[in-house]
């Protein structure tokens, strides 16, 4: 990394050091995010589901505690939602250290990440989000610092250059992502641990929201509560988010006990159906099925057709209707299979065939 000359680098170490309280940056809490934060688990005992991650991170946090070093690098993988951001604060909780926050789009140029990795202690977490989307140029001042625990600074230019190397303490970074696949190879191997999030069973949902409803003091029937965990594709948040508008019907249309026909009037005026797919879902569905014969239909298509982005089909609906088995993934696009037509109510007829680009009888 190329700074010019003595006084543009004292600048940017006094710039460093006021970057230390920047909201977006700090370990602290902000006031805007309790709100968010408040359902979450505070510990790994307090954590529900991810058995096989829980049990991996337990054995990490208590051999890096015996030995007094900092945790290895982490990295959580899958689909939104899930607890990654959670698992993270988590990890600084158990090791008792404090954690810094950001995301891969946040740090535009090398000098922003300098300015987090220079005021990190011994110890420190530094949670980066999204880090698939760092930039090459900052991916290479990320490398000697989670390997050799190192800045490497070239003021000046020309002849004159200079290379000074500041050591930084040991800390950890843990990295969170939904597309493993777009990490550079050298990034994903500077990872010491690799772990993906997979999606939660009803009864670990049932008991998430159970504790989510305690924590709100909600009055609940049980039946209630597991009508929304059916209807929540597998993911804490989700059934987190419907839980308190449920919770708002409950108020309002009753007489604040979520029982299950509650929970289902609910969730039918937010159009989710009994397999918990919203409105989004279905237009996919019902786009290759009624304009495409039932696909192969490339995902670009998929997108214009239903007005959205390809990445938010990719990431939030795909992953979803692959696991209820209603879509394909083929090398020639996207296919709806005959359990997607039959939860529409569509006849299929075991044909796929693209229909006639020109009417054969004109």
């Amino acid at each position: 990394m190329q700074w010019g000359g003595r006084g543009t680098f004292l600048g940017i170490i006094t710039a460093m050091i006021a970057k230390e309280d920047d909201g977006m940056l700090s370990g602290q809490r902000q006031p805007e995010d309790l709100a968010n934060i408040a359902l979450r688990p505070k510990s790994l005992k307090d954590l529900i589901g991810q058995d096989q991650v829980k049990n991996n991170l337990e054995i990490q946090i208590k051999a890096a505690k015996q030995r007094g070093e900092a945790l290895e690098h982490v990295l959580f993988y899958g689909p939104p939602g899930l607890g990654k951001t959670t698992l993270s604060h988590i990890l600084a909780t158990e090791m008792g250290v404090n954690i810094k926050v950001t995301s891969g789009p946040a740090i535009e140029r090398a000098g922003d990440l300098a300015a987090i990795l220079t005021n990190l202690h011994a110890g420190d977490i530094l949670f980066i989000d999204e880090v698939h989307r760092l930039g090459h140029n900052v991916e290479e001042i990320l490398y000697p610092a989670m390997e050799d625990f190192a800045l490497d600074i070239i003021i000046g230019k020309g002849p004159a250059a200079k290379s000074v190397r500041l050591k930084l303490p040991r800390f950890t970074v843990v990295g969170a992502t939904t597309r493993l696949a777009l990490l550079t190879a050298p990034l994903r191997a500077r990872f010491g641990a690799v772990y993906r999030l997979d999606y939660y069973d009803e009864e670990a949902l049932v008991a998430i929201l159970r504790r989510g409803a305690e924590l709100l003091a909600l009055d609940y029937e049980e039946d209630g509560i597991r009508e929304i965990a059916r209807r929540s594709r597998g993911t804490p948040r989700i059934a987190l988010r419907i839980l308190r508008r449920v919770r708002d019907y409950a108020q309002v249309r009753g007489d604040g006990v979520i029982t299950a026909e509650i929970a289902i009037s609910s969730l039918n005026m937010l159009n989710i159906d009994v397999m918990g797919l919203d409105e989004l879902d279905r237009r996919v569905l019902l786009c290759i099925i009624e304009k495409y014969a039932g696909g192969p239909v490339g995902l670009n298509t998929v997108a214009a057709s239903v007005s959205e982005e390809a990445d938010t089909i990719m990431d939030v609906v795909e992953p979803y209707l692959m696991q209820l088995g209603f879509l394909e993934r083929t090398a020639q696009g996207r296919v709806a299979t005959a359990l997607a037509y039959d939860h529409l109510g569509k006849p299929f007829n075991g044909t796929r065939e693209q229909p006639p680009l020109f009417n054969q009888n004109s």
